[in-house]
């Protein structure tokens, strides 16, 4: 199909429409578009042929590695973009929320971790406040690029890694611990230096990349790592140090929890290690929305009733952070 501007029909256009071509021209699928807005498969391509009779183009067409955007549909996607963020922001600055009735559904990126240690216990207040409202939880993605995402309202993640341009707050905080499986043949109470570099470890990483991934970790505890398995979630970690002798770093809060369901032990890092301070951060369209703010609010007190956590045997790390390490491990940072 030629795109030809002069038979393009937008006369009587459903402006609803926008919301699905913005989703079909970020998703470039079908399937994934109807559910980044929650309509079924037949609905989005009922959708997207009304939208390619109005554009007269075929906007997405199908390839060999899935489906491409036709030249129009490129140059589409800003503008529609730009147009529901204006869209949004517009009627957001006036309009009054009420929880108890409202609708609404938000789109938190976050990672497992944060999804079990504060999330959960937010949407369980969430739901007695706001039965009405839809949360969805994305995985938090190694990018920071996608905080441009207008289907993102929060990201929640680690305050280090924020750009300080954009609009953030503090949550919570945590410190990082070690995992081991409880009959673990060599480890005590604690990893010593020699343990923490020559056992296997077991690494979280949220990108094609694990090793620049790891990087992160590495000049906190000035030591080398040596990764064994790499796997994209936290919850994982346990199930892969049980009847092994590898170790996984991980932080506290979490590590209690998974320690309840695994026979694993929680013992002490070789080295101090920082706290690690969880914020939540949103693009500044979202800075006076009363919906957003509401949201903020809510997570903002759930994450203050959270008790405080100290590493275990902090004071003898302490001790053992003087150890010369350039024996056990090249320094990083």
């Amino acid at each position: 199909m030629r795109y030809d501007p002069g038979r393009m029909d937008l006369h009587g256009f459903d402006l609803n429409l926008l919301v699905a071509l913005d989703a079909l021209l970020r998703e470039k699928s079908v399937t994934n578009a109807g559910r980044r807005v929650h309509l079924s498969q037949s609905a989005m391509s009922g959708a997207l042929a009304r939208l390619r009779h109005a554009f007269n183009d075929a906007l997405l067409v199908s390839g060999r590695g899935g489906m491409s955007l036709t030249p129009l549909a490129e140059s589409l996607v800003e503008p529609v973009s730009s147009i529901l963020r204006q869209t949004q922001d517009t009627l957001s600055a006036h309009a009054r929320f009420d929880p108890s009735t409202s609708k609404r559904t938000f789109t938190i990126a976050a990672t497992d971790y944060a999804t079990t240690v504060l999330l959960a216990d937010a949407l369980r207040d969430l739901s007695t406040q706001a039965p009405h409202v839809t949360v969805v939880v994305a995985p938090l993605r190694d990018r920071m690029e996608e905080v441009e995402d207008p289907g993102i309202d929060l990201y929640i993640l680690p305050q280090a890694i924020i750009p300080q341009a954009r609009p953030h707050e503090l949550l919570f905080r945590d410190t990082f611990t070690c995992l081991v499986w409880r009959d673990h043949p060599e480890v005590g109470d604690r990893l010593t230096l020699e343990q923490f570099t020559s056992l296997g470890h077991v690494v979280v990483s949220f990108s094609e990349d694990h090793k620049a991934s790891d990087e992160r970790l590495a000049p906190w505890v000035g030591l080398e790592r040596r990764t064994e398995v790499v796997v994209a979630n936290f919850h994982a970690l346990p199930g892969l140090v049980v009847g092994t002798k590898r170790v996984a770093t991980i932080q506290l809060r979490l590590a209690k929890k998974l320690a309840t369901s695994y026979p694993v032990r929680i013992v002490g890092a070789p080295v101090p290690m920082p706290p690690l301070d969880e914020a939540m951060m949103w693009h500044p369209r979202f800075e006076h929305d009363p919906a957003h703010a509401w949201l903020r609010a809510l997570l903002k007190r759930i994450a203050s009733e959270m008790p405080a956590e100290t590493a275990p045997d902090a004071d003898s790390h302490r001790a053992v952070s003087t150890v010369r390490r350039g024996s056990f491990g090249r320094r990083r940072g």
